[in-house]
């Protein structure tokens, strides 16, 4: 009996070896299995969100640098005297008028703000700015700026243009010189005077600028 005993009890000792061997090493083989997932979504996550994002944020930056600077030449209000009675007239009679007086651009460019179309004034004076540089490095560097900011379908301030001056436009972007925006210019020169313009004219803002200084006119 003692012998049979001693059998037995070495029968369940090579049996409890051999499960805890065999348990032991799908469990150590699975650890890596699982650690991978985890280091390979861990690297996944972190390009994805880390250095992705973070290369986002340098172009964000970068963009709205770009903006502030393009700004920095056109400021928000030209700086002119108060308008005349006969300067307001003449606002009336031709767009081209409008136009060269900068308080006429100021009234103007407020108005097409409330039309939510104020990016085609901003664009125009620009441009003007643009075309006064003299520095070919400034030139490429500022044409990046006015292109960034009006002309990329990736700006929320894109001017409306055809394709046939955007595609030219493209095309002088390779070597960009002061006449790159010359048709886009005038483009949205002539779609500000017959589309908006005939709408100012009419609108209370011009109306409410023009009756106080026909009223003063007569005592002065």
């Amino acid at each position: 009996m003692g012998s049979e005993r001693m059998e037995m009890r070495k029968r369940q000792m090579s049996v409890q070896q051999e499960s805890a061997a065999g348990g032991t090493a799908p469990a150590q083989q699975d650890q890596p299995s699982q650690a991978n997932p985890r280091g390979s979504n861990a690297c996944c996550f972190c390009w994805c969100c880390c250095c992705s994002c973070s290369w986002n944020e340098d172009r964000d930056e970068r963009n709205r640098k770009a903006s502030y600077d393009v700004k920095e030449g056109t400021s928000d209000c030209e700086d002119c005297p108060k308008p005349t009675l006969e300067e307001v007239h003449m606002w009336g009679q031709s767009f081209d008028k409008l136009m060269c007086c900068p308080a006429g651009r100021n009234s103007f460019r407020q108005f097409l703000r409330t039309e939510f179309s104020e990016e085609n004034m901003l664009f125009w004076l620009a441009c003007e700015e643009f075309s006064k540089e003299t520095n070919k490095s400034v030139i490429e560097e500022k044409a990046r700026l006015v292109y960034e900011d009006y002309i990329s379908i990736l700006s929320p301030k894109e001017v409306s243009l055809d394709s046939r001056v955007r595609e030219t436009i493209n095309r002088n972007m390779q070597e960009p010189n002061l006449h790159t925006f010359d048709d886009a210019q005038l483009q949205i020169y002539t779609l500000m005077q017959r589309d908006s313009y005939p709408r100012y004219l009419n609108s209370l803002a011009y109306k409410n600028l023009l009756k106080p200084l026909s009223e003063q006119s007569p005592e002065s």
